[in-house]
């Protein structure tokens, strides 16, 4: 079963491939991301590593949470599922439909 770990505090020089590289020592990676502005397209600062194994993932929590990459300590843990928002009513529209 694959884990996927969030990586935060990234420099602004670091790209899916460095990513992927720093990480890899630990097992094997399905998905290295370094999440970037849509307008800009530049670094917003983190990145997302999936492992193919837990065992792989919880390794590199391990061994590279507060360490540096590319001149800035990183933080590294396990990525939490995202609750999906529904907007201001969740979604529900009331008796009138509206």
């Amino acid at each position: 079963m694959s884990k996927k770990l969030f990586v935060g505090s990234l420099s602004w020089g670091v790209n899916d491939d460095s990513l992927r590289d720093a990480f890899s020592v630990h097992g094997e990676i399905n998905e290295a991301v370094v999440i970037t502005d849509r307008d800009t397209g530049r670094s917003r600062g983190f990145g997302f590593v999936t492992f193919e194994g837990d065992d792989s993932a919880d390794a590199a929590v391990a061994a590279l949470n507060g360490t540096e990459l590319d001149g800035r300590t990183i933080r590294v843990d396990v990525a939490q599922a995202k609750e999906r928002s529904h907007g201001g009513d969740g979604g529900h529209r009331g008796a009138s439909g509206w």
